[in-house]
């Protein structure tokens, strides 16, 4: 008797399952890492986005970050709550706000990179440096993005 193949044996050799399947794994570990710091995925991405355009306009926040504005507007909420970010009227349109950072908010964000930076390294931990950097560069190609 033919010895039996591992169930979806032809679907877990697509690069695309196993992309997937590391996508899953890196993203558990910085959730993981984010939530020590009392912080979810798109809080860190908004908080992220907020530094590198602040002051930036929310409507331009959220389509910056691919974010629907309903959903934009409950992290702001939650971020302004928390003291991490402020929301005041758009010194170019004063019919828009303007998003940025406060003092708290940039000391949890670092705090916060290092963080996510500590979960990638656990993730490539089997991959040797030289590995690490060809294995980014293979990915900026398969992805169709560039710095």
């Amino acid at each position: 008797m033919a010895e039996a193949e591992a169930p979806l044996a032809e679907i877990r050799s697509l690069p695309s399952w196993l992309l997937g399947r590391a996508a899953a794994r890196g993203r558990a570990l910085v959730a993981e890492a984010l939530a020590a710091e009392g912080l979810k995925m798109w809080h860190h991405v908004v908080l992220s986005a907020v530094r590198d355009l602040a002051p930036v306009a929310q409507a331009d926040l959220g389509r910056g970050v691919g974010l629907d504005p309903k959903d934009l507007v409950g992290v702001l909420n939650d971020l302004q709550a928390a003291g991490l970010v402020l929301r005041e009227p758009d010194p170019a349109d004063r019919r828009k706000n303007a998003v940025s950072l406060t003092a708290e908010g940039n000391g949890l964000l670092t705090r916060c990179e290092r963080a996510a930076r500590a979960a990638n390294d656990t993730l490539l931990a089997p991959l040797s440096p030289a590995d690490r950097e060809r294995f980014m560069e293979l990915l900026v190609q398969v992805s169709g993005t560039r710095d």
